[in-house]
């Protein structure tokens, strides 16, 4: 082969890796710097930022959100064994949340490794299984790029997630082909025949009813899953634990919030005798339980991106495919058949109005301000898990791409997520509500902010402890829980350290003008509210 058929070239491997980042358009780094991981950064490209966290789960947190509001993997650079080891708790969550990372961990160097040097880590690509996709360590300083490159196609891939390169400290300046970047196609559309089968069966249906998770919003499938829903007239509810928002929560046919209970979601499906799963486990359980998985006479279809999900549906029958395309392809399907909607199930009704508090705020009132004073466009970005039921009553979604959340239940995410979503889209206007218990475990991550002058608006919802494990040790029967009281923080002082304004509220007359301060949008604010637990 002559040199001129050749598609690669004689570089440096962090000039060739530079290079391939630049092409997967991966030119935002976020980080928290060690030793090992500096001469990656030698010369480092105009073109690209890095943003810096002051902790490792932090950076992997922004980087998530970031992934999520661009569509995009998002490359994260760690600390070797240690940094990576701070970080695995948001890593477990992008598993979980089905979020392309390519992160790039350090490694001592190659001479060194028979000695066990300080902050080497042993057996690199081990140490974050099973919650990576893939993990190397490459042989060779030259396998580095095209390691990096199947990282990236991996992580794209669905069902998406993160993956992980240890690269020795002295692999950055060794010479190798640099590998030209590739077309990967990354999405996967269902088998024809099977997705036939369920739009005849939908088709046929008397009581359809759907059952949306975040797998929708992944792909992009906000106007199909709209589009089905009113074709077929059929009741749409979330799925339990979904980390997105996938339907209108003003819609006619919005249904509500299915628990993460398999007795009271066979309750909630009741009447139905088609029901389709959309972008979601058929189910994600919380508790214990046991009896049928759908009411008695309903079949259940599955679509997923997720092929896993798919083998361990207990019920009926599942196709993997993408959202959007395997929406579309139902939407091809038979129109329905004349059907009475007499007896179909509609979702939970309103909620009452919560008036003002005399004395000290309610979750309730304050989640019913919100939503009354927020500006259309607003993107929710949410930790506060003894505060949703509230919000799943009084805050509806509206629009898409509206709600982020965590789909793993690990605390330390939404903080860092919501400056991640912030530089994705710019032009979106972010609230983060957080829990008072939840926003410790990442509250450096404001440092970030107020650094990089992100107009967030943060709502602390302080009731003094980790409200959801009281409403839980009901389940239990637990009389007293310890270890669970949180007195004494204060969050106004806690931001103003870090560069952020921030007010304290603590009744129902000072809440919508802090809330109209924040949401001007004009400079990051927190909002701590104090309500009674």
């Amino acid at each position: 082969m002559s040199g001129h058929d050749r598609q690669t070239h004689e570089s440096t491997v962090r000039e060739a890796v530079f290079a391939l980042l630049r092409a997967f358009r991966l030119t935002t780094i976020f980080g928290n710097p060690g030793s090992t991981e500096l001469p990656m950064f030698r010369d480092f490209p105009a073109d690209f930022r890095y943003v810096l966290a002051l902790q490792e789960s932090i950076a992997v947190g922004m980087a998530d959100g970031f992934a999520q509001g661009t569509r995009n993997a998002a490359l994260v650079s760690l600390h070797s064994a240690v940094g990576v080891g701070h970080a695995l708790g948001n890593i477990f969550t992008a598993y979980r949340n089905q979020t392309p990372l390519v992160i790039v961990a350090g490694q001592q160097a190659r001479s060194m490794l028979p000695y066990e040097p300080f902050l080497y880590s042993e057996r690199a690509a081990e140490f974050p299984q099973p919650y990576v996709k893939w993990a190397v360590e490459p042989a060779r300083a030259a396998d580095v790029p095209a390691a990096i490159a199947r990282a990236y196609h991996v992580a794209m891939q669905a069902p998406r997630g993160p993956t992980l390169v240890s690269v020795p400290v002295d692999d950055w300046q060794q010479h190798c082909a640099a590998p030209a970047p590739r077309v990967v196609s990354e999405r996967v559309g269902g088998e024809p025949a099977a997705l036939d089968d369920i739009a005849v069966a939908l088709a046929g249906a008397a009581r359809p009813v759907f059952v949306a998770g975040a797998g929708v919003a992944r792909d992009d499938a906000w106007d199909e899953i709209i589009a089905l829903a009113e074709l077929h007239d059929a009741p749409v509810w979330t799925a339990p634990m979904a980390g997105r928002n996938v339907f209108p929560g003003d819609h006619r046919l919005f249904a509500g919030y299915l628990p993460a209970d398999r007795a009271r979601i066979v309750a909630a499906l009741d009447g139905a005798d088609f029901v389709l799963v959309l972008g979601a486990p058929a189910f994600t359980y919380h508790v214990e339980g046991d009896g049928p998985f759908v009411p008695a006479g309903a079949a259940l279809a599955l679509l997923t991106d997720n092929p896993a999900q798919a083998a361990w549906a207990p019920v009926g029958r599942a196709v993997v495919t993408d959202l959007k395309l395997g929406l579309r392809a139902l939407l091809d399907g038979p129109a329905p058949v004349a059907r009475s909607r007499a007896t179909a199930r509609a979702g939970s009704p309103p909620a009452a109005r919560a008036a003002p508090p005399a004395g000290r705020l309610t979750d309730a009132y304050l989640l019913q301000r919100i939503a009354a004073l927020r500006p259309p466009g607003t993107v929710l970005v949410e930790e506060a898990p003894g505060t949703r039921g509230a919000m799943h009553r009084h805050l509806p979604i509206l629009e898409r791409d509206g709600f982020y959340t965590c789909a793993s239940g690990g605390l330390g995410f939404a903080l860092p997520a919501a400056a991640g979503i912030a530089l994705a889209r710019p032009r979106a206007r972010i609230i983060a509500l957080l829990g008072d218990g939840s926003s410790m475990y990442s509250i450096q991550a404001l440092w970030s902010v107020a650094q990089l002058g992100l107009p967030i608006v943060f709502i602390v919802v302080n009731n003094g402890r980790y409200e959801a494990l009281h409403q839980f040790k009901s389940h239990f029967d637990l009389p007293t829980l310890p270890g669970t009281e949180l007195p004494g923080l204060d969050f106004v002082g806690l931001a103003n350290a870090q560069g952020i304004d921030a007010v304290r509220v603590g009744d129902a007359a000072a809440l919508d003008a802090a809330l109209g301060d924040g949401f001007s949008f004009s400079r990051p604010l927190l909002v701590e509210v104090l309500v009674g637990s």
